[in-house]
C-alpha cells in the first residue's frame, strides 16, 4: 500500500507510475500537474488550480458531447431505415442516456475489463474502416479531383471563404480535442513514461490516416452536395452511403459500424474524464474532494468520480430537449476548456525551453518534476529549434481554435442561433475563482506527491 503526504491511502499501483525514472510527468492530473512543474514558484498554486478547472469542464463537456453525438447518430439511423419515424427532442435524450449507461457499465466492470475492451474496439475500428470504404468507393459514382480540391462552400453566409473556413474548422478541432486522454490513465499503466507517449502518437497516426482516407473517399463519392446536406437523418454521410451504394441495407450496415465505433469511444472518454476529476479531487481542488477522491478497494476504480461524471452527463442530456443549439454551445465549451489548458502548458513549456530550465538527466535519488524541484526531460522530446517551433505552432493552433469556437455558425444572428459558450466558460472560471478565494486557497497546495514508507 502507498501513502501520500496528505495521509490519504491509495493503492500501490497508483503510485508506481509516479516514480518510474526517467519521466516527465505521467499522472492522471495531466495539464494542471504539468503547470505545477513549469510555472514560476509564486504562481504555481493559482495557475495549476485554474488549469485543473479548465480541464475538468473541458473533459466533462467532451464526454457529454460524445454521448450526445452517438445518440443522434442512432436517431439518424432510425430515420434512415424508417422514413415514417418522426424524431423528437426527448428521443435524443433517451438515446443519450443509453450511450452514457453503456460507458458507465464498461468503466465500472473492473479495471481489467476496460483495456481488453479498448483493444477489441481497435480491431473493430480498423476492420470497420475497410468495411465502409471498400463498398463506398466500389459502388458509388465518383466526382472529379477538381471538384474535391477546388470547390468550396460557404453555407454560413460569411463575408469571405477564409472566414467560413476558420469557423468550419471547429468540427475538425473538436475531433482532435482530448488527445490527452491516455495521460489521465497514467497511474493505472505500467511504464507510463514510455507507454503513454507511444499510445498518443499511435492514436493520432492511425486515426489521422484512417480519417483522412475516409474524408477523401466521402468527398469523391459525395454526389449532390445539397441533397446530402438536406438529409433528414441530420448527417450527410448517411445520405452519401445510401446514394452511393444504392442499398438501404448496405447504408444501414455501414452507418451501424460508425455508430458502434462512436459509442465505444465514449468508454475511453468516460475513463479519462472521471480519472482527471478524481486526480483533481485527490489534490483537494474541488468541493467535496473527500468523497470524489475515494477509490474502490475491490475494483481499484474511482467509483465516485465515475458517478459524478455520469450525473453531469445525465443532467446535460436534458438541454437538447429545449434547444439543440444550446447543447452545441457545450461542444464549444469542450474546445475552449481543453484548449485553454493546452495553451497554458505549451506557453510555460516554451518559456522553460527558451530559458534552458529543463535538464537531460537527474542524479540518483534526486527529486525531480514536482513543485519547485528540478525539471528533467522524459524519454520522449524534440530537442533544439524544432521543439521550439512545435511549441509555437501548438500555441497558435490552440488560440485559433478557441477564438473561432466562440463564433456562431451563421452570419445572420438570432437569439436562438447565438453562441453562448463564452458565457458558460467564463461563468465556470469565475465560480472557480470565487471558490479558490473562499476555500480552495487554504486546502489546495498543488499536486500531492506520493511517497512509500522505507
Amino acid at each position: 500500500m502507498a501513502f501520500s503526504s496528505s495521509g490519504l491511502e491509495l493503492p500501490a499501483y497508483l503510485w508506481c507510475s509516479l516514480n518510474w525514472p526517467p519521466y516527465m510527468a505521467p499522472t492522471s492530473g495531466g495539464q494542471y500537474h504539468w503547470i505545477s512543474m513549469l510555472a514560476p514558484r509564486w504562481t504555481v498554486r493559482f495557475l495549476s488550480y485554474m488549469c485543473g478547472w479548465l480541464t475538468v469542464i473541458g473533459w466533462q463537456a467532451t464526454f457529454a458531447t460524445a454521448c450526445f453525438l452517438s445518440g443522434t447518430l442512432i436517431q439518424g439511423l432510425v430515420v434512415l431505415t424508417h422514413p415514417d419515424y418522426v424524431p423528437t427532442a426527448w428521443h435524443r435524450t433517451m438515446y443519450f442516456w443509453a450511450v452514457t449507461a453503456f460507458a458507465v457499465g464498461i468503466n465500472l466492470a473492473g479495471r481489467n475489463v476496460l483495456p481488453k475492451f479498448e483493444g477489441l474496439i481497435l480491431v473493430v475500428h480498423i476492420l470497420g474502416f475497410f468495411a465502409v470504404l471498400i463498398p463506398l468507393v466500389t459502388l458509388a459514382d465518383t466526382g472529379s479531383a477538381k471538384d474535391v480540391f477546388t470547390q468550396f462552400v460557404n453555407e454560413g453566409g460569411w463575408s469571405s471563404q477564409g472566414l467560413s473556413f476558420f469557423i468550419g474548422l471547429v468540427g475538425c478541432v473538436f475531433a482532435f480535442a482530448g488527445g490527452d486522454a491516455a495521460v489521465h490513465m497514467s497511474e493505472e499503466i505500467q511504464n507510463a513514461p514510455v507507454v503513454v507517449p507511444r499510445s498518443i502518437f499511435l492514436s493520432v497516426l492511425i486515426n489521422g490516416l484512417l480519417g483522412f482516407g475516409m474524408l477523401i473517399a466521402l468527398l469523391f463519392c459525395l454526389g449532390d452536395i445539397n441533397e446530402a446536406l438536406a438529409s433528414p437523418t441530420g448527417y450527410p454521410f448517411m445520405e452519401i452511403f445510401y446514394k452511393g451504394t444504392g442499398s438501404l441495407a448496405g447504408a444501414a450496415t455501414m452507418t451501424s459500424i460508425v455508430i458502434v465505433v462512436c459509442i465505444c469511444s465514449t468508454t475511453g472518454m468516460m475513463a479519462a474524464a472521471s480519472r482527471q476529476f478524481w486526480s483533481f479531487s485527490r489534490d483537494r481542488g474541488v468541493p467535496g474532494w473527500r468523497l470524489w477522491s475515494r477509490v474502490s478497494p475491490t475494483t481499484l476504480i474511482p467509483v465516485w468520480s465515475v458517478v459524478l461524471t455520469t450525473v453531469v452527463s445525465v443532467l446535460l442530456a436534458l438541454i437538447p430537449i429545449g434547444s439543440t443549439v444550446a447543447f452545441n454551445d457545450l461542444v464549444a465549451m469542450s474546445i475552449s476548456g481543453l484548449y485553454l489548458s493546452y495553451i497554458m502548458v505549451a506557453c510555460l513549456l516554451l518559456w522553460r525551453r527558451l530559458t534552458g530550465s529543463i535538464a537531460l538527466t537527474a542524479s540518483a535519488g534526486e527529486t525531480v518534476n514536482t513543485i519547485a524541484a528540478k525539471l528533467v526531460w522524459g524519454p520522449f522530446r524534440v530537442p533544439g529549434i524544432w521543439g521550439v517551433l512545435i511549441n509555437i505552432f501548438a500555441i497558435l493552433y490552440a488560440m485559433i481554435a478557441i477564438f473561432f469556437s466562440l463564433w456562431p455558425t451563421y452570419s445572420e444572428l438570432t437569439v436562438e442561433m447565438m453562441n453562448f459558450s463564452v458565457v458558460g466558460t467564463v461563468a465556470v472560471i469565475l465560480i472557480s475563482v470565487v471558490y479558490y478565494l473562499l476555500r480552495a486557497r487554504r486546502v489546495y497546495q498543488g499536486p500531492i506527491v506520493e511517497t512509500v514508507p522505507q
